[in-house]
């Protein structure tokens, strides 16, 4: 006779075995994947945010200045990403508004100049993948995911190799000590908590 729960025990196995080989399909399967070291090209690059003003319009700005480096591993949940970005290089198209969002209202410069992005893992979500990570902001770290798509890897007309990725997410500034406070006379926020962010990055292969 044959043993019912071994039987049941090998076609789990064998399912399981399915899955994990289709799911190592997917990860490999990216078209033109290449694994290496990337520098983020700011040319190129990136780096915006949009917030809610006086709770009828959206007001999006942009850092001129950033720096970062992309390890792409030979199974995509491998890699990871580093970056910096100059807080002084905002860029919100008003001088004025700037120079406001550099001061202790906002990100206070002077004391913090700097805000990174240290990745801690990538996950796939549904269709794309997550990348999880640590922002630092005036000095307190938190925990930001961003949905990830990979736009693509090709040949550059230098002889380079270069691969281009979106990555979008939502902080809320008051987790980073972001606290103007400003309301109008009815009651609104003039700067909305909620902070989108939306990249488009540009990376160069390293070549060894």
């Amino acid at each position: 006779m044959y043993n019912t729960q071994s039987l049941n025990t090998q076609t789990l196995c064998e399912q399981e075995d399915l899955m994990t080989a289709t799911d190592a399909g997917t990860l490999t399967g990216i078209p033109g994947y290449v694994a290496g070291t990337w520098s983020i090209d700011p040319v190129h690059s990136e780096v915006g945010f949009a917030a809610r003003h006086m709770v009828v319009a959206k007001v999006r700005g942009r850092f001129r200045t950033f720096s970062g480096q992309i390890v792409t591993g030979e199974n995509p949940l491998d890699s990871s990403v580093t970056a910096e970005i100059d807080l002084s290089s905002i860029d919100t198209g008003n001088e004025q508004r700037d120079a406001h969002i550099r001061s202790a209202d906002f990100f206070e410069v002077e004391t913090y100049p700097t805000m990174t992005y240290r990745s801690t893992g990538v996950r796939q979500h549904r269709d794309g993948y997550v990348l999880d990570g640590k922002l630092t902001l005036k000095g307190v770290t938190r925990d930001v995911p961003l949905t990830l798509e990979l736009n693509g890897f090709g040949p550059d007309p230098y002889g380079g190799t270069r691969a281009g990725f979106t990555a979008t997410g939502e902080i809320n500034r008051r987790d980073f000590g972001v606290n103007f406070a400003a309301v109008m006379e009815t009651g609104g926020a003039v700067v909305s908590d909620k902070i989108t962010i939306h990249l488009e990055i540009e990376a160069v292969l390293q070549q060894n």
